[in-house]
């Protein structure tokens, strides 16, 4: 018999259950000369150095109600950074039926949930490609939590947080916790989808695909921005600074590079029509 969300929480013990959201992002630019790929990374460096990303994940933990123990952060030469956030359990004692349901998570305003101790750490991995043609800004965020609640519901301010081309979004629920009869519960929330924790507007600018395995407690979403326009690749200058058949060549180009992130694997001409 399914368990309702007051049986759930009616623990022995503390909630074991461990809950690991994991958002990779990836902004993809065209970058013609080696000047503008310099300064696109430079820009990416000032964009997101380590306090800029501090205090986004500082609003996680607000998100979920944790209060941080302990802050770890680094700008690399010649770029990049990383942040992590050792938390614990935050000043809220009720966790609110809303952490059962498959919606999106508040914004920083709105600090409704609770976990005990844990973690969240962010990465940042600019990249780009040895003839200067394409450059990647790529930031992977993990939310690690024990207890009710899950890093689901932060995932609608991550997003928001970044001017995201591609998404690639994994959340696995690992271990198991008991109810006061000794019964094993290996999750304590229902989950179809990690869309559900995404707004509709969002969603509607994304193309999406989800590889789950339910039995594993294992969800996977990928997304790609459906409009492409241009300009927003191209740093410094417009499309028509451009000579018709380089309109042509480098959107191949970027749709290409972003086509191979989003399925995970090198394209030949024509391989994408064959993955559809």
């Amino acid at each position: 018999m399914p368990l309702t969300p007051e049986q759930r929480i009616t623990l022995h013990g503390f909630n074991n259950l461990t809950k690991s959201l994991s958002f990779n992002m990836y902004d993809i630019c065209y970058t013609q000369t080696k000047q503008e790929r310099e300064a696109y990374l430079e820009y990416i460096d000032e964009q997101y150095n380590s306090d800029r990303l501090r205090s986004i994940l500082k609003h996680v933990a607000d998100i979920i109600g944790a209060h941080v123990l302990n802050v770890a952060q680094q700008d690399y030469v010649p770029q990049g950074a990383s942040v992590t956030l050792l938390v614990s359990e935050g000043p809220i004692v009720e966790v609110p039926q809303e952490s059962y349901t498959e919606s999106p998570g508040p914004l920083p305003e709105s600090v409704v949930m609770q976990l005990d101790k844990s973690h969240i750490t962010v990465h940042t991995y600019p990249e780009y490609h040895p003839d200067e043609g394409i450059s990647t800004f790529r930031a992977d965020i993990d939310v690690s939590t024990c207890g009710e609640i899950s890093p689901l519901k932060a995932l609608n301010y991550l997003i928001r947080s970044f001017d995201t081309d591609i998404m690639t979004i994994d959340y696995r629920v690992r271990g198991f916790t008991r109810d006061i009869e000794g019964n094993k519960l290996f999750i304590d929330h229902d989950i179809s989808s990690i869309q559900n924790y995404i707004p509709e507007e969002i969603k509607d600018l994304y193309h999406m695909i989800d590889v789950n395995v339910y039995q594993e407690n294992i969800f996977h979403t990928k997304c790609k921005l459906r409009k492409f326009d241009l300009n927003n690749y191209l740093f410094g200058y417009t499309k028509d600074k451009l000579r018709p058949e380089e309109v042509e060549s480098i959107t191949d180009r970027l749709q290409t590079e972003m086509d191979e992130i989003f399925y995970g694997r090198t394209i030949s001409s024509g391989s994408i029509d064959q993955m559809m």
